[in-house]
């Protein structure tokens, strides 16, 4: 099997030195935290909001600090950090298991008070398909759940408090949503993404197979030069703080570094974390390198405090 077909399959898993393929679950909008997952993740609450697009409910997890609850932090806002989970598709729940990793450091001060909020991604998670109203997983995550949030809880509603992050499959959305919406977010830190199968996609006029065709230019090799003239040729569009995360024992190690190269040769500022002994996975990520990613994410909220 090659590089390029494993990463058009996020749920291919590495086990035992082989990579097997593990079936999908159907996809569902609103996927409920089970009792299970209540007593498990007490700090996490599910919800969700009426898409204006779609005409249904659409479902996600969010993390509220425990001083959001407190009295004496009722007047304040809250930075919010957006994850994008991995798994085409996936669900609000795929990612959850790093809210325990999240809650943590929080309560023990290593980071700021931050929410974090567990995207649904749709069908082809945080992508969009030309011509296909049930796959707009980025337009409904942008134009609806981002704003509903902002209405509904204590958030910064701005860039300067707002973050994008995500994982292989998320990876790849993180790195495609931030250089086109440059705007919405101050710190953005894409991880584990298949850029090879980006950069075929760019090659191949928007096709990453014969059945799952984009918009040409929509891939996160076209959008980041797209991203790097716009940053040339107009002053108003704010640089993005952009922290990569990859494990070196991931089968996309090496293709997030040619994909980090192509940043470099377009001027592209950007930080780096690589996991040494981390497979493709996101919980081993964040067990070994979580609070400093979750710490680029604060310090860029402090430096922006105050700016759109």
């Amino acid at each position: 099997m090659t590089t390029q077909a494993l990463c058009s399959c996020d749920y291919v898993l590495a086990q035992q030195g082989e990579r097997k393929k593990k079936a999908p679950e159907p996809f569902r909008w609103v996927n409920p935290l089970s009792e299970q997952e209540k007593l498990r993740y007490p700090f996490l609450q599910h919800s969700t909001f009426r898409s204006s697009s779609m005409k249904r409910d659409v479902g996600y997890c969010i993390y509220l600090p425990q001083q959001y609850l407190q009295p004496a932090w009722r007047s304040r806002s809250f930075p919010v950090v957006y994850y994008l989970h991995g798994g085409r598709p996936g669900s609000e729940k795929k990612a959850i298991r790093l809210s325990e990793n999240i809650h943590s450091a929080v309560q023990s001060g290593e980071v700021p008070p931050m929410i974090y909020v567990f995207v649904n991604g749709g069908p082809v998670s945080h992508y969009n398909l030309p011509d296909d109203p049930e796959s707009k997983g980025a337009d409904i995550f942008v134009k609806e759940l981002i704003p509903h949030i902002d209405q509904t809880y204590r958030t910064v509603a701005n860039r300067s408090g707002r973050a994008i992050e995500g994982f292989s499959q998320g990876g790849r959305g993180t790195a495609r949503l931030m250089f086109r919406y440059p705007e919405l977010f101050c710190s953005a830190s894409p991880g584990g993404g298949g850029h090879a199968t980006e950069k075929k996609i760019s090659e191949n006029n928007g096709a990453e197979s014969e059945r799952l065709v984009f918009a040409e230019g929509d891939n996160t090799w076209d959008l980041a030069v797209a991203y790097a003239e716009r940053l040339k040729a107009d002053d108003e569009t704010p640089p993005l703080s952009i922290l990569v995360h990859v494990g070196d024992k991931g089968f996309n190690y090496s293709n997030n570094l040619d994909w980090m190269k192509h940043l470099t040769q377009l001027g592209i500022a950007h930080q780096s974390i690589i996991v040494p002994g981390a497979e493709h996975s996101a919980m081993q990520i964040y067990e070994k390198a979580g609070i400093e990613i979750m710490s680029f994410h604060a310090k860029q909220f402090q430096l922006n405090d105050g700016r759109h």
